[in-house]
């Protein structure tokens, strides 16, 4: 949802006629991209498209360098499409291996990719980027679809993000020959919720990558047990942005089927501002205001468990869980209970690590160390 459709044409129908174009001109350019998701050639996922010197935020300049590129990626459906992010180098102590950083949300407008806005560029994201840069590693920070790139974004759609994910790392190696095709992903809340999709999308996507650990932060996951009782809350902007990513992927579905209309006045905002313009937005709506009769409806907490939910399958790495007890965003008990559940149920190895009082971004500034240890150990294998 980057731009806003002429009136008459939905938001999905003219993301499709922007890809289309934004192909187009990528091809004029000189940049031949496939309309498939190949494995090698000059248009296969990961390929970059341009790259340029970023400035980074005061707390990362005086440990790495920062370009901004963008790349090829691939929907969900397999088209080709363009992605933005961030390619970070350690300035000393430099490992050749690749870690990537998966950001937590920060809303679904293009002014709201944190390559570009360093306002969104979280206090939490600095912190543990920070450790990764002190470790020698070189970090993939992907925008995900749809942030600085003219499709909308497809906000909680994990296979969307996973994608955007794993070519970053394709791309960071295509700048750096020197780097390893060993990999980690590390990732907060959305992002999370993104590596834990990464990790089961890796096995058939990512070549001649080598996934060696997945780590997701107060991750995102088994959102039909959460969304039904978001109304009423003051994290309603959070549904509603994920009813608008759905819509980006399932032509069956529409938002306004489910918002009710003071809500729908509302949604200018997500065209205009970022995460915490939306959340104030929304929350102080009563939940009949927000969604038809106050209940969502169980067709559309389907259609957000068909989409959101992680693992529906096996993962292809070793996992690492850090969930705070004190967040109101990602509930502990949805993580330390079904979602670990759903985990075990597979063959790779899963670590759990609560934080006793940690709220949603506190868990991420208080496992930076540790999260950094055990993704050394994996490198180490």
């Amino acid at each position: 949802m980057s731009q806003v459709p002429p009136r008459g044409i939905s938001r999905r129908t003219a993301g499709r006629w922007i890809a289309v174009l934004q192909v187009a001109l990528l091809s004029i350019a000189g940049v031949l991209v496939s309309t498939t998701p190949a494995q090698a050639g000059p248009g296969a996922p990961g390929t970059v498209i341009s790259a340029k010197s970023a400035t980074l935020p005061t707390e990362l300049a005086s440990l790495g360098t920062a370009k901004r590129i963008s790349y090829v990626s691939t929907d969900v459906s397999g088209q080709t499409i363009s992605a933005t992010g961030l390619v970070i180098t350690p300035k000393s102590n430099k490992k050749n291996r690749v870690v990537a950083w998966a950001h937590g949300t920060t809303g679904m407008a293009d002014t709201c990719a944190p390559s570009t806005n360093q306002e969104v560029f979280w206090p939490e994201a600095r912190a543990a980027i920070a450790e990764l840069l002190k470790r020698g590693w070189t970090v993939a920070a992907p925008d995900y679809a749809g942030l600085g790139t003219p499709q909308p974004h497809p906000y909680l759609i994990g296979y969307s993000e996973a994608r955007a994910v794993i070519d970053n790392v394709k791309a960071a190696r295509s700048l750096d020959s020197k780097l390893s095709a060993q990999y980690v992903i590390d990732g907060h809340s959305q992002g999370g919720q993104a590596s834990l999709f990464a990790s089961q999308l890796a096995a058939d996507y990512d070549g001649s990558l080598v996934l060696r650990g997945t780590v997701g932060i107060a991750p995102v996951s088994n959102v039909d047990q959460i969304a039904p009782y978001i109304p009423g809350t003051p994290n309603q902007g959070y549904l509603v942005m994920a009813l608008y990513g759905t819509a980006t992927v399932d032509s069956s579905f529409s938002p306004s089927s489910v918002l009710a209309p003071t809500a729908q006045k509302l949604t200018s905002v997500l065209d205009t501002g970022c995460l915490n313009q939306i959340l104030n937005a929304y929350s102080g709506l009563t939940a009949e205001e927000l969604v038809n009769d106050g209940i969502v409806p169980d067709s559309a907490i389907a259609k957000l468990a068909q989409w959101d939910n992680p693992a529906q399958s096996a993962p292809s790495a070793p996992i690492l869980i850090v969930q705070g007890t004190a967040d109101d965003a990602v509930p502990y008990d949805i993580t330390a209970g079904p979602l670990l559940d759903q985990l075990h149920a597979y063959s790779q190895p899963v670590d759990f690590v609560t934080i006793d009082g940690a709220t949603h971004d506190g868990a991420v500034f208080d496992s930076v160390t540790l999260v950094a240890d055990w993704i050394a150990g994996k490198f180490s294998l």
